[in-house]
């Protein structure tokens, strides 16, 4: 592979994440939540059994300070609650209340029409190849953003 292929290919694999990111806030704000693409990157790591304020930190790269001023939002907006920890009486577990998981339902709604024009495009079983294919060369770990 040559280096401007290269720099195709990451171009592309950049450009298709970052409207991937817009259409699906795009589509959850849609769906009457106010929010934004951070929202949903924690929503990953709040689902399914809630985090610390430094786990999230961990997951999204940022400081825990970071960290803590996103799950004051999310938690005055109503999307997470803070609880006891359930082993930890120091540490305080970030949980998603009912009007985060409805938010997530959305942002899993909003992801399927973003993909649809390229099954439009590209057919349902070259997405699948497609999907498959990235999934043997993503990294494991969280999605996160890229500040």
């Amino acid at each position: 592979m040559e280096n401007s292929e290269a720099m195709a290919l990451t171009a592309a694999l950049l450009a298709a994440a970052g409207d991937l990111t817009k259409r699906i806030n795009d589509g959850v704000v849609a769906r009457g939540f106010e929010g934004r693409p951070a929202f949903g990157f924690a929503f990953t790591r709040l689902a399914p059994d809630g985090a610390t304020v430094t786990d999230l930190a961990a997951h999204l790269g940022v400081t825990k300070q970071a960290a803590s001023q996103l799950v004051d939002e999310l938690v005055r907006k109503g999307y997470a609650e803070r609880r006891p920890h359930p082993v930890d009486a120091r540490a305080r577990l970030v949980v998603l209340t009912e009007l985060g998981w409805a938010c997530t339902r959305a942002a899993e709604e909003a992801a399927l029409e973003a993909v649809r024009p390229w099954v439009e495009l590209l057919g349902e079983s070259e997405v699948r190849v497609l999907c498959d294919r990235l999934r043997r060369i993503a990294p494991y770990g969280p999605i996160r953003p890229t500040w």
